[in-house]
């Protein structure tokens, strides 16, 4: 692969300038480097600003992931979080990892004609291998949301040896499939976009919109799967997501099995 020289700082007045939403990302917080771009949308968030702030950075040293796993965040790579204050109860969380999920898809398959799909609950994969992952984070009070963080991590613009050797199997980044380098500030305009669109739809009560499409990009659906749920091991069919975004299983004795993100970890067989 031939090397170019990377742009490893963003245009935030590209982004401003090119950016079509409403109000989603009117007011972006840039930082060269933070621990995590969620821990800082929170204070922003217990601060008082507004629904739909963005907090940008280049590098992330302490990137979060589900289940408290580590998220590597090379420079060149998308590292941001969008505040939302929607009327969510923590339960419906999930629905938050599926709506994003889809924007990051839509939007590289609208902008790259790559064959980017979904993977419950919070992964875009292309070829197998994740290109992106999301968290979905909610400040509760008694059982509701006050705020709800949502981390989009995308690896864009760095070579696969930026990540650790244990990764380089299976994730993979933009640059490293197209072979150069995107403009991330335009990428960043239409995710924005796609995701406000979504979301719109998502606060008028059209969950059902959301679904489908996730549906129509997902890959495990009709596949074998192991999922490790609240320490126990099952396996069966992905048959289904319900109303919530559950993931649905059906067992081998036909019965089925309704799985919440939270508390599981899954593993698709090809």
């Amino acid at each position: 692969m031939k090397n170019s020289r990377l742009k490893t700082k963003l245009d935030i007045g590209k982004i401003k300038q090119n950016l079509k939403t409403a109000w989603l990302g009117k007011d972006i917080h840039y930082f060269a480097e933070v621990d995590s771009t969620n821990s800082v949308a929170k204070t922003l968030a217990e601060q008082g600003v507004k629904e739909g702030t963005v907090v940008i950075a280049e590098t992330q040293t302490s990137g979060r992931g589900r289940l408290g796993r580590r998220w590597e965040s090379p420079k060149g790579g998308i590292w941001l979080s969008i505040i939302l204050k929607p009327e969510l109860k923590v339960k419906e969380l999930v629905k938050l990892n599926l709506l994003s999920s889809v924007a990051v898809a839509k939007t590289i398959r609208e902008e790259f004609r790559l064959k980017a799909e979904v993977k419950w609950p919070n992964d875009v994969l292309i070829n197998w291998r994740k290109v992106c992952g999301i968290l979905a984070e909610a400040v509760t009070k008694r059982d509701k949301a006050k705020h709800i963080i949502v981390g989009i991590g995308i690896n864009a613009n760095f070579d696969q040896t930026a990540l650790p050797e244990n990764l380089r199997t299976t994730a993979t980044s933009l640059k490293e499939i197209l072979r150069r380098e995107i403009d991330r500030e335009i990428f960043i305009c239409n995710l924005l976009k796609e995701f406000e669109f979504y979301y719109e739809n998502f606060k008028k009560g059209k969950i059902s919109l959301i679904l489908s499409e996730w549906k129509k990009l997902s890959y495990i659906l009709n596949r074998k799967v192991q999922v490790s749920c609240c320490g126990e091991k099952i396996e069966g069919i992905a048959y289904d997501i319900d109303e919530n975004g559950w993931l649905i299983i059906k067992l081998r004795n036909g019965t089925v099995k309704k799985i919440f993100s939270a508390d599981a970890t899954l593993r698709v067989e090809r």
